[in-house]
């Protein structure tokens, strides 16, 4: 393990939620909708096509680690695989896991900051289409009451009625 590389790794972490923000926004609810709107919707399965997303966004990650460790593209290329990897992972606890509870458990928020990432995905979720939702990152979100806000002044978001 060498300073730098766990710094890239971490860098790299910090780098996909930039990402994962832009992926989200522009092309998944862009014209990546047509997978991406199953996951706006109520699943009644275990899979959804959203689900698509987690494997085609994981070919970077696999293709730098092989390329690092059997290819000799370099060290760097380890770290930067292994923290998208890992960003993936963490995705995959938040928002699969604990916002979405597609794996059962007990986990109840206490702390501020997963409060604001569940409220802010809860928000995400307010409307029915691909225009017009807020909150794109998995990591960070802005305060709920801004989110509430946009969404109260968008033209575009078709709020859908809260759930019963």
């Amino acid at each position: 393990m060498t300073v730098a590389g766990i710094f890239l790794f971490l860098g790299t972490i910090l780098a996909m939620e930039a990402v994962a923000y832009a992926a989200h926004r522009w092309v998944m609810h862009g014209p990546g909708w047509f997978l991406h709107a199953s996951h706006h919707r109520r699943r009644d399965t275990l899979f959804e096509l959203n689900d698509l997303y987690a494997l085609i966004f994981a070919i970077p990650s696999i293709v730098l680690l092989l390329g690092g460790v059997q290819l000799g593209w370099g060290s760097w290329a380890v770290w930067v695989g292994a923290g998208i990897a890992a960003y993936g992972a963490i995705y995959f606890g938040f928002h699969d896991v604990i916002v979405h509870q597609r794996i059962d458990h007990r986990y109840v928020a206490r702390s501020t900051y997963m409060k604001r990432i569940i409220q802010a995905h809860r928000l995400h979720h307010a409307t029915s289409g691909k225009h017009g939702s807020v909150s794109f990152g998995f990591l960070w979100a802005p305060p709920a009451d801004r989110l509430k806000r946009q969404l109260g002044e968008s033209k575009q978001a078709t709020v859908r009625e809260p759930r019963r």
